[in-house]
């Protein structure tokens, strides 16, 4: 019954993982969609893609059986922390996040110049606030199979 949140920044192969852990026959959630996660205005006025927390919470909630594997990064995700076995970091040097991001064909994001800039930027920022929060780091630089390989371990010592 473990439950895995796999995080990183753009390019590190989030997707890929829960697409080849499904095909695996595990519980994979990818919530870069918008039944997951919804466009908030803050109080400054910019905009943030963050999870429907009730659909999160019911989720986790409601798992009962295997492994469940949950993908995303966002904002606010740390206030689900508790409710994860794991906090999974993937990480990679920006020239592979980069050129992974240059060659997917699943996701336009960072096909842009301004967006190449953010992914860099959230490289720099953002994911050293994930590593001091995660439970686990992966380097995602290594063959997808080893990364996969590595996250349904992690399941399986999961109590």
């Amino acid at each position: 019954m473990a439950k895995i949140l796999v995080t990183g920044m753009s390019g590190t192969g989030k997707s890929t993982a829960l697409e080849m852990l499904a095909a695996r026959g595990h519980r994979a959630v990818d919530t870069d969609t918008d039944q997951w996660s919804h466009w908030v205005i803050l109080s400054d006025g910019s905009t943030d893609w963050v999870w429907r927390e009730p659909a999160i919470s019911d989720l986790l909630a409601n798992h009962g059986e295997g492994a469940l594997f949950v993908a995303g990064c966002k904002s606010h995700q740390g206030r689900f922390y508790p409710q994860f076995d794991h906090v999974v970091l993937l990480s990679a040097p920006a020239e592979i996040m980069l050129g992974r991001i240059a060659t997917r064909t699943n996701n336009p994001f960072g096909k842009r110049p301004e967006e190449r800039e953010a992914v860099l930027r959230d490289l720099a920022n953002v994911e050293p606030l994930l590593r001091a929060t995660s439970t686990v780091e992966i380097d995602a630089s290594a063959p997808i199979d080893k990364v996969v390989q590595q996250l349904e371990e992690l399941a399986q010592t999961t109590p």
